[in-house]
């Protein structure tokens, strides 16, 4: 074989691996394709709802994926992972997806929070110069309502939540 050839077919055989790396994937709604995985980079493409995508990786909130010619990213919650289309793609298939034991040939989210364990709780203490620094970032409410304009925001009067009513005692073995 010419030298030149061999660096010629590892690159095609690269290139058909990836191919083959790529797991299948049906989008849920209509949705956009972005250039960067952030809801502020340049849309690509959309996507219908039902179009199969082939999913080419994922980072944090969004999967990269090819659907026809285009390829870009997409919001992770946009896609059930899996071929089959929209059989019963609903609510219970994105909680499968986040539930289901791990698959190298299926992509899978676990949504959560992370907070404070009870160990941590216990080790809390006052920090009197953390304070001072959230008190420097406050902002009068004038200052609030001035920047909120700029952004075209306007304020809204929300009634009021009612009072929450006294617990009644559900056992017989208490009383009032």
């Amino acid at each position: 074989m010419k030298p030149f050839l061999i660096p010629a077919a590892v690159l095609l055989l690269c290139a058909a691996s990836a191919s083959a790396w790529a797991a299948p994937g049906t989008v849920l709604r209509n949705e956009k394709l972005y250039s960067q995985p952030s809801s502020g980079a340049k849309v690509t493409a959309t996507v219908a709802k039902g179009a199969s995508v082939d999913i080419l990786a994922k980072q944090g909130g969004w999967l990269r994926v090819t659907a026809g010619k285009s390829t870009g990213w997409i919001r992770l919650l946009s896609v059930r992972a899996g071929a089959g289309g929209l059989g019963g793609a609903g609510i219970g298939d994105v909680v499968g997806a986040a539930t289901t034991q791990s698959d190298p040939s299926r992509v899978v989210a676990v949504a959560g929070l992370r907070g404070l364990n009870e160990e941590d709780l216990k080790k809390a203490q006052f920090n009197a110069g953390e304070l001072a620094r959230l008190q420097a970032m406050s902002v009068s409410p004038a200052q609030a309502r001035s920047f909120a304009g700029q952004a075209g925001l306007a304020a809204v009067k929300v009634p009021a939540l009612p009072e929450p009513k006294p617990a009644e005692s559900s056992s017989s073995w208490e009383s009032n």
